[in-house]
């Protein structure tokens, strides 16, 4: 009698692109697991060869609603670098502003309503505010003053309009981001509760052998500047990263998956491998919040990225608020350029991971090349190799256990497929 099952999840639900779950055992032991995410064919790199490139960080933009910013910094980044542009210090602190709206915005999302209930029993982040009101009202409210920051500084909170080549097309007044002071205040303990909140959950004992890749700075939290850095000692400058890593094509996905060159093995980005390669340029605030907490470094439970992300959250609204505080609008606030045949890449931090971005100009300002790597491409082969050592753990329990399980795990990633707050629907088919 066969003692076989498979669990198969038809659909993610919300998510960019389509996607499903697919696990087959033989008894206790794990046959095979395949993290199936159909995306819808990436059409973006084609769609921007022939283009202005004063087109590409309002196009790219549209390729996410929920970190906009990141493809769109990402490329003005990669754009310039292929340009020889350089911008103002005063227009760099305004990007890294830009950039900490997102975080913020992101993280308060998805700690409070879409992971949040995973850890304390409830299907929802609606079920969960029933019994925990005044968590998730503020939740809504830190993402409130991220939106509120990108609406100011982007020009409006979904796919903003002000981000440009060589800097931005309007800067704001300062009477306009002051107004933002006393928010961010309140926004900075309120991280900071929320932080010592999600510390106290109950943590599955799950350990992790990663290689951990980020983008780092030797002076800063690297969001947008830095060389991209392994956990196992190794650093290049971003015009390496293809030497390093490539995309590869599987039978169960569209999506393609980032693996390391030349061994082929896994690796994660995102906010654990940010929090353990760069520590000790958190922000004061977040430093000491972080040794407060005893949080372990390095840490590689992938379910205790819901505390990274709360630490970020910290460190996004105190750096935030020292912009705020002593913001000097750039004149001019953009850096005029000239056309010229180019190449430039460029690796800057997602609220999710790592995002690559290279491209090809000519000298009439026209794209000829484009390549975009996403955070959720390169961690979908690791979160596929947690799932196979993750199962042994829950298979103890029935079928809807082990699901919910396999769930938690996957969620502990944000991977663009969060923004539904139970986005599988799973059905067991027994051998």
């Amino acid at each position: 009698m066969s003692n076989s099952r498979t669990i198969k999840v038809d659909a993610l639900t919300r998510v960019e692109g389509e996607g499903g779950l697919f696990v087959r055992l033989d008894g206790d032991t794990v046959q095979d697991v395949e993290l199936r995410i159909f995306e819808p064919p990436r059409l973006f790199e084609a769609l921007l060869r022939g283009r202005a490139l004063e087109e590409v960080p309002d196009i790219t933009a549209r390729i996410c609603g929920i970190c906009p910013v990141a493809y769109q910094m990402s490329s003005v980044h990669a754009l310039e670098a292929a340009l020889d542009v350089a911008i103002s210090p005063e227009i760099r602190r305004l990007r890294r502003l830009l950039y900490c709206g997102e975080w913020i915005e992101s993280h308060a999302l998805h700690v409070h309503l879409l992971h949040a209930p995973d850890f304390l029993g409830y299907a929802s982040g609606i079920d969960l505010a029933r019994d925990h009101p005044d968590e998730v009202k503020r939740g809504l409210r830190l993402k409130k003053h991220g939106n509120q920051l990108l609406e100011v500084l982007g020009g409006r909170a979904i796919h903003p309009i002000n981000v440009a080549v060589g800097g931005f097309y309007k800067a704001p007044r300062r009477d306009e981001l002051s107004a933002l002071v006393a928010d961010f205040e309140w926004g900075l303990e309120a991280a900071v509760e929320t932080t010592r909140w999600v510390a106290g959950f109950d943590f599955p004992d799950f350990h992790r052998p990663y290689e951990m890749v980020a983008v780092v700075h030797p002076d800063e939290y690297a969001m947008n500047v830095g060389r991209v850095t392994s956990s196992l000692g190794q650093s290049w400058p971003t015009q390496q990263y293809e030497s390093a890593f490539q995309e590869e094509h599987v039978p169960h996905s569209t999506a393609l998956q980032s693996v390391r060159k030349p061994q082929g093995t896994n690796y994660l980005v995102g906010p654990l491998a940010r929090l353990n390669l760069s520590r000790e340029r958190l922000s004061p605030r977040a430093r000491l919040l972080a040794d407060e907490l005893k949080i372990e470094s390095p840490c590689v439970n992938p379910f205790k990225a819901i505390v990274a992300r709360g630490l970020e959250l910290v460190h996004a609204f105190e750096e935030a608020l020292d912009i705020l505080r002593s913001y000097q609008p750039p004149q001019p606030p953009r850096v005029a350029y000239s056309y010229r045949a180019g190449e430039g890449c460029a690796a800057t931090e997602a609220p999710r991971g790592l995002l690559y971005h290279r491209y090809l100009v000519d000298d009439a300002g026209r794209v000829t090349f484009a390549t975009i790597i996403p955070p959720t491409s390169q961690n979908q082969r690791q979160i596929e190799d947690d799932l196979r050592a993750y199962l042994p753990q829950i298979l103890k329990g029935d079928d809807q256990a082990t699901a919910l399980g396999c769930e938690r795990l996957v969620r502990s990633y944000d991977p663009c497929i969060s923004c539904s707050t139970h986005f599988l629907k799973v059905r067991f088919d027994r051998g």
